[in-house]
């Protein structure tokens, strides 16, 4: 609710989001490293943009596999937390809210909570939506977005510090 309640208030705009950020849907140009394009706009529709910077939290800050086993081994890595807001708010400084970057942190908690969430769903009514290779594979998946969860709130505070640095 908190996300959406800014948004009531108008804290938090509408924008035009992907609504599946990972680095699978950025086209990279081989020779310079450097992104040409996002890919697979299939998702794309009005939404907050906390929400595409959450997903990315979600899938570049994991130190493992999204469906890895040892959940002993599943952290939230704070320098590649840091390279991203870094580099998103390099060119989104000049178009987000306030509010908006105030949320980057919390974003990243909840769009992986979320996920977590649909993967347990998905693995209680039988592995329907998520294709799988193996039984309990949405379990784990969601297992490892649990442990996900926890390391972002251990490092809530590194996170926010990271954030109020890169949005100054």
């Amino acid at each position: 609710d908190v996300l959406l309640d800014a948004h009531a208030a108008g804290l938090l705009p509408e924008r035009i989001t992907h609504n599946d950020t990972k680095i699978n849907n950025v086209m990279i140009d081989h020779q310079t490293g450097e992104g040409i394009c996002i890919m697979d706009l299939d998702t794309v529709m009005p939404g907050l943009a906390l929400y595409d910077f959450g997903d990315l939290v979600r899938t570049t800050t994991i130190s493992t596999a999204e469906d890895e086993q040892d959940t002993s081994l599943v952290e939230m890595r704070l320098p590649m937390f840091q390279a991203l807001v870094e580099g998103y708010l390099s060119t989104a400084k000049s178009f987000l809210t306030p509010a908006e970057i105030g949320q980057l942190a919390f974003a990243g908690k909840l769009i992986t909570l979320e996920t977590g969430l649909r993967f347990l769903t998905d693995h209680l009514n039988g592995d329907l939506y998520f294709k799988t290779k193996r039984p309990g594979h949405n379990l784990d998946r969601f297992r490892v977005q649990a442990r996900l969860v926890e390391s972002i709130e251990k490092q809530n505070d590194a996170m926010q510090a990271v954030v109020a640095q890169a949005g100054a």
